[in-house]
C-alpha cells in the first residue's frame, strides 16, 4: 500500500442533498483588525469604556426635571464614575454641583438624577458610597 495525504478543502465537506444557488461560507480573519495597531485598538476600547450611558429611566427623570448637563458637568460626572471605581464602588451617589446622579459603575450607566429642589429630605438607598465633584 501507498501513503496517501489528504490535502484540506477549501470548503467543508457535507453530506445530503445539495442545495441550489448556496455558496459554502468560508471564514476569513478580520483585515481591518490586522490593520490597526495594539494601541489604537486600545484607545478604541477605553474610550468606548469612557461613555458613560444614561438608563432610560434617568432621561425620563432629567427631562420631568429640567435638568441639563454642561460639557464641563458631563466631565465632571465622569471624574466622579472613575473615582468610585477606583475606590471600589459599584452603585455611588455622585453630587456634581446641586444635581445628584446615582450610577451604575459596573455598567457605566446613570441610574437616575435629582435635581436641587427635590434633594431636601430626599433619602438615597441602594447606594454603596457617595463622591463630590
Amino acid at each position: 500500500m501507498s501513503d496517501y495525504k489528504i490535502k484540506p478543502y477549501a470548503y467543508p465537506v457535507t453530506t445530503g442533498t445539495p442545495r441550489v444557488g448556496v455558496q459554502p461560507s468560508v471564514s476569513k480573519p478580520a483585515a481591518a483588525a490586522e490593520t490597526l495597531s495594539f494601541q489604537e485598538i486600545l484607545k478604541q476600547g477605553l474610550a468606548q469604556k469612557n461613555n458613560l450611558a444614561f438608563s432610560k429611566h434617568a432621561v425620563n427623570r432629567a427631562a420631568e426635571r429640567n435638568i441639563s448637563l454642561s460639557e464641563g458637568n458631563l466631565e465632571r460626572l465622569h471624574e466622579g464614575v472613575r473615582l468610585a471605581g477606583q475606590k471600589g464602588l459599584k452603585e455611588p451617589l455622585i453630587l456634581v454641583d446641586k444635581t445628584a446622579f446615582i450610577v451604575s459603575v459596573t455598567n457605566n450607566t446613570v441610574i437616575t438624577t435629582v435635581e436641587e429642589n427635590e434633594l431636601k429630605g430626599s433619602v438615597f438607598t441602594n447606594i454603596d458610597g457617595t463622591v463630590i465633584v
